[in-house]
């Protein structure tokens, strides 16, 4: 067997977990405060980030360091129509937001799907640099380092039928926004599944595989490259868009290239050959970064420590590691 294929559980076996962890989801703001439940929203909002960036890394074998400009895009998207429109809607902020990060992650890929490997990677992260230094710069649009304030009270949910007005605001938010984000993020997985389990999914494989081969049987590389690129910027994007009402600030700070090295780390760390790793590795990563920061100035440190234990104990990740073992007990590792 190739040891490129991703492998794993059946889908009959994945829904057998994924029902209870989704019933624990839905069950947990009646069984953890507040704050946890905020904290749980920022993971599922990475988680959706993390799953548009495997599509490039695990399923068409490109290392992208610069997805922080989508996130980022999608974020500031939110924060220039809330602010300069003046409109309020989430679900119109979404649209607008994966406009908008569709058109740059377009131009971008055009651009970076033309070569592979190392030059891909520094393309990448170029034009993710190009995208900060604007927000930079041009302070008087962007707000510069003091960003742009994105408040949670003036945001409506479900086309009006739920605001954030009144005492205990914030509250409300934190419970009604995380089902709202919940909701969106097993949209977004399912339609990820979809993708990578039909024949786009299959022949992005073989392009990850054996890109003379796959150029040989009539896959257009480039073409499918680049629309695996857009796809990918778009469900990062949207992770940006659910995220800045939470944080309730957009900073260049998103755009700079440590938040791709993020991006990064998190789906290593869950395993970027089985489709729920970057799920799990957000999931972990954002629970590991908060309680680092509280514990620690040097949680930079303790960061990097964890990924390289994580690289030389479980070099395929936590869920990877669950799928082998998955595999071994199913009796079908060869």
């Amino acid at each position: 067997m190739n040891k490129h294929v991703q492998t794993g559980p059946s889908m009959l076996a994945l829904a057998l977990v994924a029902v209870p962890v989704l019933a624990l989801l839905v069950m947990l703001p009646a069984l953890v405060d507040t704050y946890q439940i905020v904290l749980v929203t920022y993971g599922l909002a990475l988680a959706i980030a993390a799953l548009g960036f495997n599509l490039l890394l695990g399923y068409t074998g490109l290392l992208s360091f610069g997805h922080s400009a989508y996130f980022g895009t999608g974020a500031y998207t939110v924060a220039f129509i809330m602010r300069d429109l003046g409109v309020h809607s989430m679900e119109l902020c979404i649209l607008g937001g994966l406009i908008g990060t569709g058109l740059v992650a377009a131009l971008f890929g055009f651009v970076c799907v033309r070569h592979t490997r190392i030059f891909f990677g520094i393309l990448t992260l170029a034009l993710s640099q190009v995208l900060w230094s604007l927000a930079f710069k041009f302070f008087w649009i962007t707000g510069g380092t003091d960003g742009i304030r994105v408040s949670y009270t003036g945001l409506t949910l479900l086309g009006g039928a739920i605001d954030f007005s009144g005492p205990g605001s914030y509250r409300r938010f934190a419970f009604d926004y995380y089902y709202y984000v919940l909701a969106i993020f097993v949209i977004a997985t399912i339609v990820m599944w979809v993708i990578v389990h039909s024949p786009f999914g299959k022949a992005l494989q073989a392009i990850r595989d054996n890109e003379v081969r796959a150029n040989f049987i009539g896959i257009s590389v480039r073409r499918y490259r680049w629309t695996a690129f857009v796809i990918s910027g778009v469900f990062t994007g949207l992770a940006g868009v659910l995220w800045v009402p939470l944080n309730g600030l957009t900073t260049p700070d998103i755009l700079y290239w440590p938040f791709s090295g993020e991006i990064v780390f998190m789906t290593v760390l869950g395993g970027f050959r089985a489709f729920t790793g970057p799920i799990v590795g957000a999931m972990a990563f954002n629970y590991l970064r908060t309680y680092a920061v509280a514990s620690t100035e040097y949680w930079q440190l303790l960061l990097g420590i964890v990924l390289v234990v994580m690289v030389l104990v479980l070099p395929t990740g936590i869920s990877g590691t669950l799928v082998r073992i998955w595999e071994k007990l199913a009796g079908r590792d060869k």
